[in-house]
């Protein structure tokens, strides 16, 4: 099982810190486990292989492509800094 680790700032919450772990096995395109936490509490979820790709089809986009930019949002870490915006609520 692979996870990555990140720090966020949400542009709701500019001045929060909150760390996001994701973890997933082989391909992130199979479905993964998401991790939140603002350092007090935490909070968890999955999300399934038919739910990217339920995802993928209501944004009229290419499965591969969304997968792709899951990667970039969730996983790249520093690379991907300001080129995504978090919302948390």
């Amino acid at each position: 099982m692979e996870k990555t680790l990140n720090r966020i700032h949400p542009v709701s919450d500019p001045e929060a810190t909150y760390f996001l772990q994701v973890s997933w096995e082989k391909d992130l395109g199979n479905g993964f486990g998401i991790v939140l936490s603002d350092g007090q509490c935490a909070w968890t979820g999955t999300v399934s292989e038919a739910e990217i790709s339920r995802e993928a089809a209501d944004m009229e986009m290419n499965r591969e492509k969304y997968v792709e930019e899951l990667k970039k949002a969730l996983i790249a870490g520093e690379e991907s800094t300001g080129k995504y915006n978090f919302v948390i609520s």
